[in-house]
């Protein structure tokens, strides 16, 4: 029987300006652990700014979001422009700063946000293509933006739940380790950081997204 193959999409190296390192690398675990293989993609663009993770600072430097995402990938990851939805069976985006920095200006902009071409595409492809999509932390805010009309949670928080209703989301409060699913829309979400996690909730929260979007392909 052919595996099952999910694309899992970085956006950066980092929680404060790229992906969110322990949610990327325990969602990779889970996608192996539920017996699928994963191809990585990142876009090759400048990061919106680097912060220093120690001190919370901005950084006077430049980088790029695919070389930073590539530290995680262990080196295996394509631009984002290679990802077409013939190529996955799901599409799954774990979260961080850098969704809403570098995916999108939702960090910056809200609700006005702009998105990456190139993750706009994807994420209507993918939906298009009735494969399913998951997301991580901030990431669904990221494709309601896309996609408009969907159910998704991103934990409690009020500003951003406000902000997901005002694209036209429907946001759904949840708890640690819970996903909530749009089986209208094939969405899945769940919350991971944008709670107080700990790691091994973020773990159970990457196993469950992880093993529902599986069992919807």
């Amino acid at each position: 029987m052919t595996k099952k193959k999910i694309a899992v999409v970085l956006a950066g190296c980092g929680v404060y300006d790229g992906a969110e390192i322990h949610e990327s690398v325990l969602t990779l675990l889970a996608i192996a652990q539920a017996g699928a293989d994963y191809d990585i993609y990142a876009p090759d663009v400048d990061q919106h700014h680097v912060v220093n993770h120690l001190t919370g600072n901005e950084m006077p430097e430049k980088r790029n979001v695919l070389i930073e995402s590539a530290r995680i990938a262990r080196g295996h990851i394509k631009p984002l422009t290679e990802l077409k939805a013939t190529k996955a069976d799901a599409l799954m985006l774990p979260g961080g700063f850098g969704v809403a920095k570098n995916l999108c200006t939702f960090a910056i902009d809200g609700a006005g946000c702009k998105v990456n071409p190139d993750i706009e595409r994807v994420i209507k492809e993918f939906h298009s293509s009735a494969k399913p999509i998951g997301a991580l932390c901030i990431s669904p805010a990221l494709i309601t933006k896309v996609l408009g009309k969907i159910e998704v949670t991103i934990g409690q928080d009020e500003g951003t739940a406000a902000g997901i209703n005002q694209m036209g989301g429907t946001h759904v409060k949840s708890n640690h380790g819970e996903i909530v699913t749009d089986h209208k829309n094939k969405i899945v979400t769940t919350p991971c950081y944008m709670l107080d996690a700990n790691i091994m909730q973020i773990a159970e929260g990457a196993k469950n997204i992880t093993e529902a979007v599986i069992k919807m392909i």
